[in-house]
């Protein structure tokens, strides 16, 4: 309606059902006959969100009160435009944006194939750029439902106003526990997981339990579990990821829990300064687009903060923990399916 022109762009193309052909970069034509989707069905046209897809009609121009002929790109895919809002426009960044969920994600020039990981057309670039990323269902997710479940009282003070934010009190609880959590680990599956594991049976797990251990030791292993689901994901990427990675989202509000993913990930950490990462990455599309802003000009926004280094020894001890994380589930997954079979008989 706004160009009289119809397209799509790469990136949301390949966020569509899977019927997005990486290796050809159009429309599978086999998979959309397999799931009953007719081609003309889907735009003919694609383009890379940092392109011009159409110019505003004359119609338009007159329903919406702007100039005929004004430019219009289609903006980026939500994450996809995020990294570009923290100033990834070449290959070798990785940004995990951790909220509720977390997406994990490093730009390359070659589609990262068979390691689990979900490959889109980048925003930026769409032809040149591929998009791998890990799509954990809970990060952040858990942690909530511990705050939820076993922080009535921090959930009250503050409430009432008698106390800080619960996060904030149950991390102020945890900030001294060490690395490792004296003995506990958490396997984050609480929904099932889709990247890196891609298992609906899926189960969470607190390992390690004992009565030495208490709520700051678990809410500190939760943290640790979120950290331990970006390292799986970081290392199926097969990457060197250069001298920092970039975190983003919720979880970045706890400077302990920044820490710890560098910790964790053996990575230094760098943060976005402000909160605008998918509205400001749209904003650069458009700007590159219709040249009103350069490479040399986005490149020189500092869009991150100073990098957090991790402390050695505390990777030294989460490399051990780290391996019995991934081999936890290793042997636990059969069992998983099974108790899922249990629980879904009728009595």
């Amino acid at each position: 309606a706004l160009t009289g022109e119809l397209a799509v762009n790469y990136s949301a193309a390949g966020n569509i059902g899977g019927v997005f052909d990486i290796n050809a970069g159009t429309w599978s034509e086999e998979l959309m006959a397999s799931l009953g989707i007719p081609a003309t069905m889907m735009p003919d046209r694609l383009v890379s969100a940092n392109e011009i897809a159409g110019h505003i009609t004359v119609e338009a121009a007159l329903e919406l009160g702007v100039a005929a002929g004004t430019p219009v790109i289609v903006g980026g895919v939500d994450v996809g435009a995020a990294n570009v809002g923290m100033g990834v426009l070449e290959p070798g960044r990785y940004v995990a944006a951790i909220g509720t969920s977390m997406n994990a994600a490093l730009v390359s020039e070659k589609p990262i194939k068979n390691k689990g990981l979900i490959v889109w057309p980048y925003p930026y670039k769409s032809r040149a750029l591929n998009y791998n990323f890990s799509g954990s269902a809970t990060a952040g997710g858990i942690t909530k439902w511990f705050r939820d479940n076993f922080a009535e009282h921090e959930l009250e003070m503050q409430r009432n106003g008698t106390g800080i934010n619960a996060y904030a009190a149950l991390g102020e609880q945890a900030k001294d526990i060490p690395a490792g959590s004296d003995g506990l680990i958490v396997l984050p599956y609480f929904m099932g997981e889709r990247a890196p594991i891609w298992n609906s049976d899926a189960k969470g797990v607190i390992f390690g339990l004992s009565l030495a251990h208490r709520k700051a030791h678990v809410f500190h292993a939760f943290q640790e579990a979120v950290a331990y689901a970006l390292r799986h994901s970081i290392e199926l990427t097969g990457e060197d990821l250069g001298d920092y990675i970039v975190i983003a989202g919720g979880v970045t509000n706890s400077a302990e829990w920044v820490q710890m993913f560098a910790d964790v990930t053996g990575y230094a950490v760098r943060t976005p300064i402000e909160d605008a990462e998918a509205n400001l990455g749209d904003v650069i599309l458009v700007g590159l687009a219709t040249e009103t802003l350069t490479l040399e000009d986005v490149k020189s926004w500092q869009v991150l903060g100073e990098k957090i280094l991790p402390d050695p020894k505390r990777h030294e001890r989460y490399n051990q923990y780290f391996t019995l994380y991934r081999k936890l589930y290793a042997d636990l997954s059969e069992d998983m399916t099974i108790l899922t079979q249990i629980s879904n008989e009728t009595i």
